[in-house]
């Protein structure tokens, strides 16, 4: 009866644009159909609907119907409610009610049937985490387990396991009844077995821990069978797992029985040792590695073993025992597994692979007899598995070592990536699996090591490439096996040409390809194109494309890359817009005009402007494109930077200083003023590329789903603001700010690019005069040298960024407030001298095939500020301030005049009346909760000695960052915005002897 998925027809499980509340009501109605397979059916699509909407209102509500329809139904329906808890585990803690529940599944414990009472224990096991400690649980766990009903002690075991793994005080009651009825003689073997994993969780108290070790080493010789023997080796290892106690034991004792003749131990054993070197490689002595290595081939899963050692090899410490102890034996092991099959070969090779690219970590140079190895084996494996038609994850393993070990050692990158692009031309009847990881395999090479048309150590793979794809150029048509790997080849020369020159053979080539393909692989090669800088191509596909959908959104989409591509070409040609369709690729016809580095600059800027309305008008609310607006808008903001900067050029030539200029210079005490109005221009060109910075970050900090390469294009981009704002600030000042950045570390080849214009930048203005002091001079030498890096910036393409198209992780939090008003926009109302209590709820929503494919949510920062609203002076005077039974009207008058007073002296008040409180909380099974207390008063002074309390209304502002695991704070979008309104206080007193305070 454990856990298990469903295995049902889940068709009916779309719920397409229906509410939560509509799908609730649903399913309630079947719930109290008279039909037992329409309840069935309503009680098994609650797993589903708390994955659609995980919200915690509906979570609460959906559990205390299952936990009534529990209470009151039959065997087959609690079944399924058992079902539905396991199923749903990491939605468990969004019980609010916990108490209730549990009194509606508990009342069915006291049933006569034992297999009720079975079906209660376990619903009540698989819900242990959110009721550890639920006292009348324990003791009805404790009297089933002395039950004579084997379906109840059953049940109770497990049970049992679930609360001991929660619960520290029911796991120490628990240990020595666990004890005394595996040691008694009259339980029954079969029930010893299911009582063992129990033990595994005594690890909440060192003394029990060590006391149930001791017990199962010493049931070990008095029970070999081998179900015994398998239930106590797994309880031991995981109860060192958690406690990280007598690991080192526990392996030499897995080492022991891992000579054990029986298949099944053997495969427990390996198991075990597996999940010990994961969690503790470190730990392991050198004689258990010895051994371990020994018994590699020996025992009946070799494939097994050589993973532990795998496993081992991502720890320092193991690496270099190895390298240091047990060279020869790893090597013996690697010869003798050339004997066996694909999949034992592949894995001794990730050893090797994995020990020498320790080595170049370390700085230590490899044994020799690991690379010659490598060296003769590794293109011969990939010959055999190729033409004995290997399976694909062997061949998988062996070109993953190639990659590898092409990250360490240059010559090998050579001779390996030219290997693959000979077996690539030679196409002997390779499958379409493997034709595409080979071009995956040389597209990791040359992206890692930025291979180019001029770099000649890697022409002959660039020819190998192009002779591939001169061979599906001649083809009338392409199909779906043929188009992937035409994009592949396609994106490694493009990526091949980042920032260089397309030979007139390969824009041949393309321009075929391009009119054989679809619309899909047109567009795939078009994005390659953009991202490596390649504009002219691009555009022209964009262009095309956008006349070939008829979904208006994507037409809009294609339009704003059209636009963005014709804008890059106009800033690298300098030709008019009507003449770029007209120009090949880096070439420009004889007589066309050439325009000015201002007039390119602006039309780029218009471009750019139609591109982001273009964006706008294909955004939607299920596909937004935030950060692609705001990458066009912060490009543009760049381009308006270069342009005051050519603009303050132009004014240092047309506008000369003022007779008055060199007075004011001494004035101000600023030499740099004599030159006149060019100087306060370059100073307000600085601001805006400080601004433009800044904005940068902010988009970089927003950008958590991102992928490395966005990131460090972003990181690259800042890099390039700083440099141009230090090239400005030393023209324009007489002294520079220290805030020169460390250049980016690169490692894609469109980011290298950028960071090489970066470099270009920086070196021009080392031409500059080096002066200083008053002898400092604005002049036109040197606003040229600021032209010539704008020159260099503008003729260099930029590379739009992969997270532009593609988004590989899509994240979002998704939080709720309480309490809510009643109506929208209505503010809450808060008694005058009370707290207000604000509750956060929030889940991790996942969208995407890998839910954190570069980073995870590690915690949650959540920042609580309130900010009051200033009552107006005609609010206070409108007030009712009638007479009040028991009141004069002269004390509502003097009332009136105190708080018209307190109003005038409250705007000298230099007490702020924001509150902000942060809080910080860890996510689990993606729920996270907290709670804030404030406390809102409005106090205004009327006298030392009168304080009123005249209420106000709050704004309360609700942001949220994320914090991923390696520690870096990431600013999001979810931001909740309450109105809190507190009354005027009526019945406080005019004078109030306490000290003068507003809150």
């Amino acid at each position: 009866m454990g856990s298990r998925t469903l295995i049902i027809n889940e068709n009916f499980l779309k719920y397409g644009d229906q509410d939560a509340n509509s799908v609730l009501i649903e399913l309630d109605k079947g719930l109290r159909s008279a039909k037992m397979g329409e309840q069935c059916e309503a009680i098994i699509r609650f797993p589903k609907l708390f994955e659609k909407y995980p919200c915690p209102v509906l979570i609460n509500s959906s559990f205390l119907k299952l936990a009534e329809f529990f209470r009151i139904g039959s065997n087959l329906s609690r079944l399924w409610v058992l079902r539905v808890c396991q199923q749903s585990e990491k939605h468990l803690e969004k019980i609010l009610n916990v108490e209730e529940f549990v009194k509606r599944v508990f009342m069915v414990i006291h049933s006569n049937d034992p297999v009720a009472r079975a079906l209660t224990l376990r619903t009540l096991g698989s819900v242990a985490c959110v009721i550890p400690e639920k006292q009348q649980v324990h003791h009805s766990i404790r009297n089933a387990l002395d039950s004579h009903d084997i379906v109840e002690i059953e049940a109770a075991i497990y049970a049992s396991v679930q609360f001991a793994a929660q619960s520290k005080s029911f796991a120490i009651g628990m240990c020595s009844k666990v004890a005394s009825m595996i040691e008694s003689l009259q339980t029954p073997v079969s029930m010893k077995i299911l009582l063992i994993p129990v033990l595994r969780h005594m690890y909440h108290d060192a003394n029990t821990a060590a006391l149930v070790r001791t017990l199962c080493r010493n049931l070990l010789p008095k029970y070999p069978s081998e179900q015994f023997v398998i239930a106590i080796l797994q309880s031991l290892s995981h109860l060192s797992y958690v406690t990280f106690v007598d690991i080192p034991d526990q392996v030499a004792l897995l080492l022991l029985y891992l000579n054990d003749p029986r298949r099944r131990v053997q495969y427990a054993v390996l198991h075990s040792l597996n999940k010990l070197a994961r969690k503790g490689a470190y730990l392991w002595s050198k004689i258990s590695i010895n051994k371990l290595l020994k018994l590699a081939l020996q025992c009946s899963f070799p494939s097994m073993t050589l993973d532990v050692i795998i496993t081992l090899t991502d720890c320092a410490t193991t690496c270099s025992t190895m390298l240091n102890d047990e060279q020869d034996r790893i090597i013996q092991m690697c010869k003798r597994c050339l004997t066996l099959e694909h999949s034992i070969m592949g894995k001794a090779l990730t050893i090797l692979t994995r020990l020498v690219t320790y080595c170049a970590s370390e700085n230590i140079s490899p044994p020799d007899c690991f690379k010659e190895y490598l060296s003769l084996n590794l293109e011969y494996l990939i010959h055999s598995a190729l033409h004995s038609k290997a399976h694909l994850n062997d061949f998988r393993v062996y070109l993953k070592c190639g990659i590898n070990l092409a990250k360490v050692n240059h010559e090998f990158r050579l001779n390996f990536a030219e290997m693959i692009a000979e077996l690539l031309v030679e196409d002997c009847g390779n499958s379409f699996s493997h034709l595409k990881l080979m071009c995956e395999t040389l597209g990791a090479i040359c992206s890692n090591f930025s291979a180019t048309y001029e770099d000649g150590t890697f022409k002959t793979i660039l020819l190998a490439i192009l002779k591939k794809l001169e061979t599906y150029a001649t083809l009338s048509s392409l199909d779906s096996n043929s188009a992937v790997i035409v994009e592949l080849l396609a994106s490694i020369c493009l990526q091949a040409a980042v920032g260089s020159i397309i030979p007139e053979r390969i824009k041949l080539i393309f321009s075929n390809l391009i009119k054989i393909s679809n619309c899909w692989t047109q567009y795939r090669i078009a994005r390659s194109a953009s991202r490596y800088g390649h504009h002219f191509l691009a555009a022209t596909t964009y262009k095309a494309l956008s006349q070939h959908v008829s979904i208006e959104n994507l037409q809009f989409y294609l339009i704003a890359l059209c636009q963005i591509s014709k804008a890059e070409c106009i800033l690298n040609y300098g030709i008019d817009l009507e003449h770029v369709e007209l120009c090949s690729v880096h070439s420009i016809p004889i007589g066309v005009p050439q325009l000015t580095l201002l007039n390119r600059i602006e039309k780029a800027i218009d471009l750019y402007t139609t591109a982001l309305s273009c964006l706008d008008a294909a955004s939607a609310p299920q596909h937004p494109k935030n950060f692609q607006s705001e990458v066009i808008n912060l490009r543009c903001h760049f381009l308006q930077v270069l342009h005051c900067v050519v603009v303050s050029r132009n004014v240092l030539c047309i506008t000369p200083p003022s007779a008055i200029s060199n007075t004011l210079a001494q004035n101000l005490r600023d030499p740099l003023q004599k030159y006149g109005h060019v100087t306060n221009q370059l100073r307000k060109n600085i601001k805006i590329v400080k601004s433009c910075e800044e904005a940068y970050n902010k988009l970089y900090k927003s950008s958590f789903d991102a992928d490395p390469c966005s990131l460090e294009y972003l990181e690259t981009m800042q890099y390039m603001c700083s440099t141009l704002q230090t090239s400005i600030e030393s023209i324009s000042f007489l002294t520079t700010s220290d805030h020169a950045k460390y250049p980016p570390r690169c490692t894609h080849p469109e980011t290298k690019y950028l960071l090489s214009i970066c470099n270009g930048v920086s070196k021009q203005a080392q031409i500059s005069p080096n002066e200083t002091g008053s002898t400092k001079s604005i002049t036109n030498k040197h606003m040229d040298i600021l032209l010539e890096q704008i020159e260099i910036i503008v003729k260099s393409g930029v590379c739009i960024p992969r997270f532009f198209f593609q988004i590989l992780q899509n994240t979002s939090v998704k939080l709720a407030l309480t309490p809510q008003p009643r109506l929208t926009g209505e503010p809450i109302l808060v008694q005058p001298s009370s707290n207000l209590v604000i509750k956060v709820e929030g889940v991790i929503l996942h969208c995407g095939r890998i839910p954190s494919f570069f980073r995870a949510i590690e915690r949650v920062q959540l920042t609580l500020s309130t900010h009051l609203m200033a009552p107006r002076l005609n609010e206070i005077k409108g007030g009712d301030y009638r007479e009040k039974p028991g009141e004069s009207g002269n004390f509502n008058q003097q009332r009136l005049t105190i708080l018209l007073d307190a109003h005038e002296l409250s705007k000298n008040s230099v007490v702020p009346d924001n509150i902000v409180l942060t809080q910080i909380l860890k996510p689990h099974h993606e729920f996270l909760s907290g709670n804030f207390l404030l406390s809102l008063q409005n106090s205004l002074t009327a006298s030392p000695s009168t304080i009123i309390n005249v209420g106000g209304q709050w704004q309360i502002t609700l942001e949220t960052c994320i914090i991923d695991q390696h520690g870096f704070v990431w600013i999001t979008e979810p931001k909740s915005m309450l109105q809190v309104r507190v009354p005027e206080d009526t019945k406080q007193g005019i004078n109030v002897q306490s000290p003068v305070r507003r809150y």
